[in-house]
């Protein structure tokens, strides 16, 4: 078979895979949702039952589940209540909204600035308000199959092992798919474990910041950045800029900062912006990288991209899934020599590798 052959085989087969995953998407972004949950479950559990020797990892499993259902539960009653909070204040917002809106205008040498409530409820204003509810009300549908696939993963978990012997009866492939799925799995986890504990970092760092300089509602805002930190790069910036254009908006400045008429919103939004910013890239250019090390190994590059494909594939839930689904498919390609090229133009270094199993392995 012919080099051109083959590149064409390979062109199509990408695009066949491709359109499956995106005429898919609905059930397959959820499942794989549901797949990482289960991991993250799993692995809190292993962590309860290693640090004590009086729970058994059933009963650390069960401590698990309740512990990141009740965690999801309350952070749902924090969105809940800081939505509350600010729609009690959606007055005076909307008069400070309204002046700025002025400000610009003026600024641009316009006239006749429109208020808040007509680019609210033109036609554009109509859709996106559509758009937003139509998103809602199918996350609430996705939360609950998601938890349904959690809890069939737990059930079918014991079969694994004996699925696996079945299918290969050979024992050195046996191992081999073992080998496989334990470094992806390890992987995985080692990501998502620091992902959280990196985000929480930030989010406990901001909070404190924001309640610090008078920032109103700190704490939903601060909910907000720890579930943006989860989407690699792209996530960190919008984090970075939420708090500042609500202390932009924001109804009554603090007494310290210093009073320069209608510019003392704006000297208050940077100074925001500045504090928010130093925890977002110190945390994530110095800290993160020692906790996560090598066990990626992704390019840079490769983020960017992989977070721009898996999201225009799967949307939302791809954004937040990129980079473990991309190390999981660096790691499935670097088994066979045909697509190992793949997986070294995936990595970071060249070696695609996952370093994590092998250092835990016994």
């Amino acid at each position: 078979m012919g080099s051109a052959t083959k590149t064409g085989i390979w062109i199509i087969a990408t695009g066949v895979i491709i359109a499956l995953l995106y005429l898919g998407r609905e059930i397959l972004a959820t499942f794989a949702m549901a797949v990482f949950l289960f991991l993250i479950i799993e692995g809190f559990g292993n962590v309860i039952n290693n640090s004590s020797r009086l729970i058994q990892i059933g009963p650390a499993r069960v401590l698990a589940v309740l512990l990141v259902v009740g965690g999801f539960v309350g952070y749902m009653a924090l969105i809940t209540n800081g939505l509350a909070e600010f729609g009690r204040d959606a007055g005076d917002y909307e008069e400070k909204i309204n002046s700025l809106i002025v400000d610009v205008y003026s600024l641009a040498g316009l006239q006749e600035a429109p208020s808040l409530t007509q680019m609210l409820f033109n036609e554009g204003g109509q859709r996106f308000f559509a758009t937003i509810a139509n998103s809602v009300s199918g996350l609430s549908g996705d939360i609950v199959l998601i938890l349904i696939y959690v809890a069939f993963l737990f059930t079918a978990q014991s079969g694994w092992t004996h699925k696996l012997d079945n299918i290969f009866p050979e024992s050195q492939q046996r191992e081999q798919v073992r080998r496989i799925g334990n470094d992806a799995r390890l992987a995985i986890e080692t990501y998502l474990w620091t992902q959280t504990v990196i985000s929480a970092l930030i989010t406990f760092l901001t909070y404190v910041s924001l309640l610090l300089m008078g920032v109103q509602n700190a704490l939903f805002l601060s909910a907000l950045i720890f579930v943006l930190n989860y989407i690699p790069t792209v996530g960190s910036i919008v984090a970075a800029l939420v708090p500042p254009l609500f202390a932009l908006v924001q109804p009554s400045i603090p007494g310290w900062v210093p009073a320069l008429a209608l510019q003392e919103s704006y000297v208050y939004a940077a100074a925001v912006f500045a504090v928010v910013s130093f925890w977002q890239f110190s945390i994530g250019n110095f800290i993160q990288p020692r906790m996560m090390g090598e066990s990626l190994n992704l390019s840079a590059l490769v983020v960017l991209l992989a977070l721009a494909i898996w999201g225009v594939i799967w949307g939302i839930p791809g954004m937040f899934l990129s980079a473990p689904l991309t190390v999981l498919m660096m790691i499935l390609f670097a088994q066979s020599p045909h697509t190992r090229w793949i997986a070294i133009l995936l990595s970071a270094d060249g070696k695609p590798q996952v370093r994590v199993a092998s250092e835990q392995a016994p």
